[in-house]
């Protein structure tokens, strides 16, 4: 679960540079990435942040990026838990054949590509998951990390909007 839910954009901005910077690395363990959004600051809207976050996503180093797989356990790997019951883990199964075909091919994504299969789960089902990643499985690695740029940018926006809560309000705690 993320310290900084709903704070709103208002107290995001107001936040210490400090703060803003771990609010953000809550979002995408980046600390380059959290840096940087977080020197964009003030943002007007949300929509503001949200292509900020984009935009300094794409122009991380590979190494950045590399740090950043690296907080992103596999899917399904950690079923049952809070931090991760939006994210990877909604899509567990209670079908064991079905979550055992999803790791066999998160495991060959990973010996193909090198790094954790990344996809944003939010509203998704295991059999989606499924096709995704047989169809990414076919992909030259250029084009994968494309692909799996694309979905942490989903991932770090879904956070991002959780982080901020409703536009124009708080959430309570």
């Amino acid at each position: 679960m993320l310290m900084h839910q709903g704070i709103g954009l208002d107290r995001f901005n107001a936040l210490s540079e400090r703060g803003a910077v771990h609010a953000l690395f809550e979002c995408c363990c980046s600390a380059t990435w959290a840096r940087h959004v977080a020197e964009g600051r003030p943002y007007g809207s949300h929509r503001e942040l949200l292509t900020a976050a984009d935009s300094e996503l794409f122009e991380l180093s590979e190494a950045d990026i590399d740090r950043a797989l690296e907080c992103h356990p596999g899917i399904g790997r950690r079923a049952q838990t809070t931090a991760s019951s939006q994210e990877q883990c909604a899509v567990w199964a209670p079908d064991e054949a079905t979550m055992s075909a999803v790791l066999e091919a998160t495991a060959r994504y990973e010996e193909k590509f090198g790094h954790v299969y990344l996809w944003c789960a939010a509203g998704r089902e295991a059999t989606d998951l499924l096709d995704d990643l047989a169809h990414r499985l076919d992909n030259s690695p250029d084009a994968e990390q494309k692909t799996m740029l694309g979905e942490l940018a989903k991932i770090n926006r879904s956070r991002i909007e959780r982080m901020l809560g409703p536009e124009g309000g708080y959430l309570d705690y």
